[in-house]
C-alpha cells in the first residue's frame, strides 16, 4: 500500500515571470489557456495535490495581470523586476525562500500545464534517495528543438545542460535527443554557494538556472539526471503550436478518463470536455461538444452536439438538445433545453421544464413544469409552476436605467408576442391575451388584453 507523501522540509518554487516572445501576446506566458484553465492553474493543481510547506512564485512581466488571477496566492509572489532568466529569477527568490529555511527546493516552471503531481513526487523521492544535492528532470525527443540539451560523461553521469542556442557539437558532442524538462530539486546549503557564480556570458546574455549543473560538478556535488522517457507532459509551452498540441493532448486525457468510467461520449474526438467537469458515469454527450469550467452533468442527462456549457449544472433525465448555450445555469431534473436555447447567467430550470427553440433566459427561473417554448425572452424574471409561455414572448426588465423583475403566477397562461412591462406581475391562473402589452399587474384567474380593435379598412386598387 503506498504512503502518502512527505512534504515536510520541502518548498515549491514556480517560474512565471517572463513573457514568452513566442506566443506573440502581451499577456503573461503562463495566463494562457487550455481547456479554460491557465498553464499556472494547472501547475498549482499539480503542487496543491503534494503539498509542498511553502510556495512561492516568481512573477515578472504583466504581473498585476497574475496576481488579478491569482489573489489568494500574492502573499507568495515574488516580483523579479527585470526578467534576466531563470537563475536570476532563483536569485530573486532565494532570500525569502532562506527565511522559511526549507531542505529542498522544487523549482517548476510556470508553462508546464500537463506536469503532474506523480511526476514530482517522482523527482523528490528520487532526489532524497540518492541524497543528491542537485537533480532535474530529463525527456528524450527526436527533435530537441529549443530545449537545453543534456550532456552526460562516459560513465552515464550528468556533465551539463546547455542551452540550445550555446550547444556546439564539436564541444559538447553529437545530440542524443535528451533534453532538460526545466524542474528541478535543490538542496538549499548545497545550491546556495553556486548562486553568485552564475554567469550571463552566453548567447541570450541571461542567467541560466541549468548551469548549476556543470558548476555542481566541477565542485563535486552529487547532480542527478533523472530519465522521463518520452513523457510529453514534463515538456514546457513556449509557442502557439505547443500551446494546442499541449491542449489537445490533455483533452485527450481526459475524454479517455470519463469513456472508461463509464460516460458515453459519441464522436470523442469532436468533445472538449474541462479539467473540472464532472461527468457521472451514465450520462451521454454527443460531439462536438464543449463543457469547460465548473460543470456537472448527472447519471442519465443527454447533452446533444454543437452544446456549449460553462460553469453549469445538469440533472437527472434532463436533455439538452443541439445547438443551446449555458453559461451559469442550473437544470433541475428531467428538464427538456432546445434546440438553439440560450441560458445566461442566474438562469434556473427546475423539474420537468421546458426551454424550447431560439428562448434566451438570464437571471430567470422557470419553476417545475413551466413551458417556454419558442422564440422568447425571459430576463429578471419568475415563471410560476405549470405556467405556459407563448412563442414571442418578451420580459422588459429594463427602462433605460434599472432592471426590474416580472413574477408570472402558477398555471398562467401568456398568449403570443406579448410584451411584459416590468416590474409586472401576473397573477395564478391568468390569461394574458396574445399580442398584448401589459404594463399593469394581472389579478389572479383573470383575463388580460391590451390590444386595440380590429379594423377594415378600404383599401385602394392599383
Amino acid at each position: 500500500m503506498a504512503t502518502a507523501f512527505d512534504g515536510k522540509g520541502l518548498a515549491a518554487l514556480v517560474l512565471a515571470a517572463g513573457k514568452g516572445t513566442r506566443m506573440r501576446s502581451e499577456k503573461p506566458k503562463v495566463l494562457h489557456t487550455l481547456l479554460d484553465v491557465s498553464m499556472l492553474g494547472y501547475v498549482y493543481d499539480a503542487l496543491d495535490a503534494i503539498p509542498p510547506e511553502t510556495l512561492l512564485t516568481v512573477i515578472g512581466h504583466g504581473s498585476e495581470q497574475v496576481k488579478n488571477t491569482f489573489p489568494q496566492r500574492e502573499s507568495g509572489f515574488i516580483l523579479q523586476t527585470r526578467q534576466l532568466g531563470t537563475g536570476h529569477a532563483l536569485q530573486t527568490a532565494w532570500k525569502q525562500l532562506e527565511e522559511r529555511a526549507p531542505e529542498t527546493v522544487l523549482v517548476v516552471n510556470g508553462d508546464t500545464p500537463l506536469i503532474s503531481t506523480a511526476s514530482l513526487i517522482a523527482l523528490v523521492d528520487t532526489f532524497r534517495a540518492d541524497q543528491a544535492d542537485l537533480a532535474f528532470l530529463t525527456v528524450s525527443l527526436n527533435d530537441a528543438g529549443a530545449y537545453g540539451r543534456v550532456v552526460r560523461n562516459a560513465d552515464d553521469s550528468v556533465a551539463a545542460i546547455i542551452e540550445a542556442k550555446d550547444y556546439d557539437e564539436i564541444l559538447h558532442g553529437p545530440e542524443n535527443g535528451e533534453i532538460n524538462a526545466g524542474i528541478y530539486a535543490l538542496r538549499m546549503s548545497a545550491i546556495k554557494p553556486l548562486l553568485e557564480l552564475l554567469s550571463d556570458d552566453n548567447a541570450s546574455g541571461e542567467f541560466y538556472i541549468t548551469d548549476l549543473i556543470a558548476l555542481g560538478v566541477e565542485r563535486g556535488l552529487k547532480v542527478r539526471a533523472v530519465r522521463g522517457g518520452q513523457d510529453l507532459s514534463l515538456l514546457g509551452v513556449n509557442s502557439p503550436a505547443e500551446l494546442v498540441a499541449a491542449e489537445d493532448l490533455l483533452r485527450q486525457r481526459i475524454v479517455n478518463a470519463h469513456l472508461n468510467n463509464g460516460v458515453i461520449i459519441r464522436q470523442p474526438a469532436q468533445a472538449i470536455i474541462g479539467p473540472k467537469v464532472i461527468l457521472e458515469p451514465g450520462c451521454e454527450l454527443a460531439g462536438p461538444c464543449e463543457l469547460i469550467g465548473d460543470c456537472s452533468v448527472a447519471a442519465g442527462a443527454s447533452i446533444g452536439p454543437n452544446v456549449w456549457i460553462k460553469d453549469s449544472h445538469i440533472g437527472t433525465g434532463s436533455i439538452i438538445k443541439p445547438f443551446s448555450h449555458l453559461e451559469e445555469a442550473r437544470v433541475d431534473r428531467d428538464c427538456q433545453i432546445g434546440p438553439y436555447a440560450r441560458l445566461r447567467p442566474q438562469a434556473v430550470v427546475e423539474d420537468q421544464a421546458r426551454v424550447g427553440n431560439f428562448v434566451e433566459m438570464k437571471k430567470a427561473i422557470l419553476h417545475q413544469g413551466a413551458k417556454a417554448s419558442h422564440l422568447t425572452y425571459l430576463g429578471d424574471a419568475e415563471v410560476g409552476a405549470g405556467a405556459n409561455i407563448g412563442a414571442g414572448t418578451i420580459t422588459c426588465n429594463y427602462d433605460g436605467v434599472n432592471k426590474h423583475r416580472t413574477v408570472i403566477g402558477e398555471k398562467a397562461f401568456i398568449g403570443s408576442n406579448t410584451a411584459l412591462v416590468a416590474p409586472v406581475t401576473i397573477g395564478k391562473g391568468a390569461v394574458v391575451g396574445a399580442g398584448s402589452v401589459i404594463t399593469k399587474n394581472v389579478e389572479p384567474e383573470t383575463l388580460a388584453i391590451t390590444r386595440s380593435k380590429q379594423k377594415s379598412l378600404p383599401w385602394p386598387k392599383k
